[in-house]
């Protein structure tokens, strides 16, 4: 059997900054936005961000779940593709907050969302990719 990532969770306090970062700085689809969660369409995966303050409340179907402190992420980009979503992110204000050349080759840019998240653009050559 193929184990695939389905969803990754992220949290936020200000889901709407969230929310209007990732669907219009990063371009991702928006499938649901409530109070509780904003769900993003990323390939063929969901990104979920959550309001830790609603996340674990007694009672829920699911287990509960939050975090403390800021969560990472990474989208995988070429390098090609890196030098846009970095045009990108410097027209939007974002501020890069480190690249990194790998030694197996490749470079990665790390960046903040609004909640305070690390967020970062990797090559397919880290983690033995390019599969």
């Amino acid at each position: 059997m193929l184990v695939q990532v389905f969803e990754s969770v992220l949290y936020a306090d200000d889901l709407p900054a969230a929310e209007q970062f990732y669907r219009d700085v990063l371009g991702l689809e928006v499938i649901t936005s409530s109070a509780l969660v904003v769900s993003f369409r990323c390939a063929g995966s969901v990104l979920l961000i959550f309001n830790p303050a609603l996340s674990s409340p007694p009672g829920r179907d699911i287990p509960s779940h939050g975090r403390s402190g800021a969560g990472h992420l990474a989208f995988r980009a070429s390098e090609p593709e890196l030098e846009e979503w970095k045009r990108r992110l410097i027209s939007a204000s974002v501020a890069i907050e480190a690249e990194v050349d790998w030694e197996q080759g490749g470079r990665s840019l790390y960046f903040r969302d609004p909640a305070g998240n690390s967020i970062e653009f990797a090559p397919l050559t880290l983690w033995g990719g390019g599969w």
